[in-house]
């Protein structure tokens, strides 16, 4: 059996677990997530916990039983607590602007760059220059993500670009005579 799927996944109040045939359905007060579950792995609901456990003699069962715990885990942690991810502008002039589910980036482009939030996630912008993407998919989070940091990504010689607030760019020295 799996390691990551031998641990339990318990179940804070207020969120509720239903597995309707092969479809995995989480409630909690930040809203509803659902999964598609695998028949290689049976997901049960024992003593307020959520347990996973590989279906005998499916191929890759265990490591699927690991990889679905992690997912169950996931979904939780979205609907009780959420999942946040915050980006730094760095840069002379690059602003960012956040309009309902709308981003307004100036970037250094001959046009101001706008990114549409899908449904389920929130931006906000505490200062001109850091952005908070919120949601409770941890997965959809970190794809817009992404997705704002691909428009101008750090470049490696003045680390100008839009980059993860933990991330550390490692500068470059330019050429010399």
């Amino acid at each position: 059996m799996s390691r990551v799927a031998k641990n339990p996944v318990a179940l804070p109040s207020g969120v509720e677990f239903k597995n309707d045939g092969g479809v995995i359905s989480i409630k909690g007060p930040l809203g509803t997530l659902v999964q598609r579950a695998v028949p290689a792995v049976s997901v049960e609901l024992e003593d307020g916990a959520v347990v996973c456990r590989a279906v005998e003699g499916v191929a890759n069962a265990n490591a699927l039983s690991g990889t679905y715990r992690a997912l169950v885990n996931n979904m939780v942690t979205g609907v009780s607590k959420g999942f946040e991810r915050k980006l730094t502008l760095v840069g002379v002039g690059y602003r960012a602007q956040a309009q309902g589910d709308k981003l307004n980036l100036t970037l250094g482009f001959s046009h101001p760059v706008v990114h549409q939030m899908p449904a389920g996630v929130k931006v906000e912008t505490p200062t001109q220059t850091e952005i908070v993407i919120k949601g409770t998919d941890k997965q959809q989070v970190g794809q817009v993500a992404a997705e704002v940091r691909a428009y101008r990504q750090p470049e490696p010689y003045k680390g100008k670009g839009v980059r993860y607030s933990d991330e550390v760019v490692v500068l470059k020295e330019t050429k010399k005579k």
